[in-house]
């Protein structure tokens, strides 16, 4: 099993930027893949960006293509979602997920308001 634990959410006015993280602990060694996703009151969860854990490669959705950054330090065994340029648009609670093969394990969240 793996476990995440987010933190890093808060409040933050249009336009400003906030770094989320999400830290892993047990079977990390056998994480493939880590990804943000994202929870709007009233909507459905959508994926946000995803990095796989040993390469690197990263994927964003397309509305914060150029505002969020995923980034991952396998040392500490910790992502990163780092996020400029917010709208209240985004405005919603963000989860990470950790892939191993075709088991998922989820974060709690961690909300995230932007102010207009």
């Amino acid at each position: 099993q793996v476990q995440l634990v987010e933190s890093g959410g808060g409040l933050v006015q249009a336009g400003g930027s906030l770094r989320l993280a999400c830290a892993a602990s047990g079977r990390t060694s056998s994480i493939y893949k880590m990804s943000w996703f994202r929870q709007a009151p009233g909507k459905e969860r959508e994926f946000v960006a995803s990095i796989t854990w040993n390469s690197g490669v990263t994927d964003y959705a397309d509305s914060v293509k150029g505002r969020f950054t995923i980034s991952r330090d396998n040392a500490k065994n910790t992502g990163y979602l780092q996020m400029n340029s917010l709208k209240p648009e985004d405005t919603a609670v963000f989860y990470c997920a950790a892939s191993l093969g075709i088991l998922s394990y989820w974060g709690q969240g961690t909300q995230v308001t932007v102010s207009s």
